[in-house]
Order: C-alpha cells, then structure tokens, then sequence
C-alpha cells in the first residue's frame, strides 16, 4: 500500500489513482474514509469488495463546498441552514438526489435519496478539489472492525485492497458524522448521533426529532429500507416465463437475459450494475423480473442478500442495514 505524500504532489498522485477507478483512503475530522469515484460504478463496488461489507448499505458522499452539493441533492430551507451552520464540518445530510444525477445508485444503494457532506479537513478538502468528482468513502476499515482514526489502522486493515492512503495524521473528532435526514413534512431527523449534538443541530433549526428505526427513512450505518422494485423478483431462475424480464449472471443464461450483470462471472462487475440493472428492467414495465442463480460466495453474499430483500412481500421490504 502507497502513503502518499500531502503536498501538491502526492495529493495529484492520489487524484490520479481515483479517477482511474482505484481506492484511497484519506483523513478526515471524524475518521479516515475509504474514498472512490462517486460516478464510477465499479470504483463504488471495490469499497464493498475491499471491506467485506455485507450489504449494500448507503455511502456518505463528499465534495468540497455547498455549491458541489448542490449538483447532486436538493435542498429543502432547513437543510441549507444546517449546512450553512455546520459546513465543513461532522454532519451528513440525507437529501433528494437531483434529475440525472451522476452518482452511482450503488452509493445510495439504490434510493431517490443521497447522504452527501462537505468534510472540516483541510487535506480532505485539497484532495476532492484534486479530484474533481464526489468521492463516496464509508470508513476505511473492514466492514465490522473499529473505524480508523489514524493512517496506521487503516494500513492495519485495508494493505494489499487499496492503492493507498493520504496520511492526515490523527482524526481530531474520532467518531462518525452526525447524520440527519427529512421526514415526508420536511422535519430534520437525527439518523445517527456522531459528531455534532443534537443540542448543537437544534440551536440552529429548532427541534429536531428522533429516528424511529421503522426503516422509513435510510441513513448510513442505521436501520433503513433499500430500493426494491415495482415489479415482483423471482429469485433462482433458470427460464424466463411470458412476460418476465430476465436478470442473467454468467453466461448459462445469456441466451435469454435482458440484462446480463455479467456475462464473464464477475462479481465485481455485477455488484456495480446491480442497481442500474433493477431500475432499468423496473422502468420497462414488466410485472415480475426472474433473476439467474449468483454464486453466493464473496461480493455474491451481498448481492443475494440484496435481492431476497428486493423479493419479499410488500409487507415485508422494510428491512435492516448495517
């Protein structure tokens, strides 16, 4: 694993490794984040290949200032005074994705909403200037370990996964973003208590209230309902029924898939087109998607465990997120 230096050079040379595709992590005020191309599908999938992560769980996204997020989400009036007040800074906001916005649906796993903020941290900032493009960045551990406050553990957890980190030295917060989303009125709603209080949000809004954990309403790191098709999913299929669209993986089903996620078996490559893939077979119109048998080994875990819940009854599609 590359430490890049901080200086102009080494935050170039690390700029130049994202838009390649690759993984960097870098610090921030709360914890170093495992940082990839927001927009680049497969960039998105290598952080939950790298961390094992066992799910397709929502990625905090960051850019550089208001102005940049303002390109990916939509901003309702409270939401701007939260970020006026606490921007850059430890809180994350859940907010609408835009029209045609560029971030991969794997970063918001699938959902109309994107949990987006602007990092207190001078390197972090100087690195997505460099970069040029919303980097989605969970914590940079393996998925289930201690988050990382300083550039040895992530090298502890993440070596030979990821082209590098930018050592920021230690995290001054050390613990996660507060993260705040909307209720359907517009209300602000603590998702999850992080590094700035509850006390401190309301000083700015007014109340703000409790997150229920009724999967309402999806956050990082909290309970929360994903994305799931319109139309019914038949799971394990091996033929495609009048009026199915077919979901293939491999190329034992090519012949009739209308999408294939990947026709040479990799689940990489299948982890970043999962959710375009459902979206686009949802926006034809058909009433039942039958979806191929996955390996369930490695990333495979993952995206079965997405489908099952993308396969239960209506009643039961409010689900749980690590």
């Amino acid at each position: 694993m590359k430490i890049f230096k901080t200086d102009k050079n080494g935050l170039q040379e690390a700029a130049t490794e994202i838009r390649a595709g690759k993984l960097v992590a870098f610090a921030t005020e709360t914890v170093y984040g495992l940082g990839a191309d927001a927009t680049n599908d497969r960039a998105v999938a290598s952080i939950y290949e790298a961390k094992g992560r066992p799910s397709f769980n929502p990625l905090i996204v960051h850019v550089p200032s208001l102005a940049k997020a303002k390109e990916y989400v939509t901003f309702n009036g409270t939401a701007e005074r939260l970020a006026a007040t606490f921007w850059p800074g430890a809180l994350t906001l859940v907010l609408p994705r835009v029209e045609g916005c560029p971030v991969s649906r794997l970063a918001s796993a699938g959902l109309d909403t994107l949990a987006i903020r602007v990092p207190g941290h001078k390197l972090a900032l100087e690195f997505l200037k460099c970069c040029d493009r919303p980097l989605a960045a969970p914590s940079a551990n393996p998925s289930g370990g201690i988050s990382p406050t300083k550039a040895q553990h992530v090298i502890d957890g993440l070596a030979g996964r990821i082209a590098g980190v930018l050592d920021g030295g230690s995290c001054p917060v050390g613990v996660e973003s507060t993260v705040v989303g909307f209720s359907d009125k517009g209300e602000p709603v603590l998702l999850r208590p992080g590094g700035i209080t509850q006390e401190a949000l309301e000083a700015s809004v007014g109340p703000v209230l409790s997150h229920t954990a009724d999967g309402t309403t999806p956050s990082p790191g909290m309970l929360l309902s994903h994305y799931a098709p319109n139309a019914a999913v038949r799971l394990n299929a091996t033929t495609k029924e009048p009026g199915e669209a077919y979901l293939a993986f491999g190329r034992d089903y090519d012949a009739i898939a209308d999408v294939n996620l990947s026709v040479n078996g990799d689940l990489t490559e299948a982890t970043a087109l999962l959710f375009s893939a459902l979206h686009f077979l949802d926006e034809m119109k058909f009433t039942r998607i039958a979806v191929g048998p996955i390996p369930e080994v490695g990333l495979g875990v993952a995206i079965n465990d997405r489908l099952r819940r993308a396969a239960a009854p209506k009643h039961e599609k409010e689900t749980v997120g690590t």
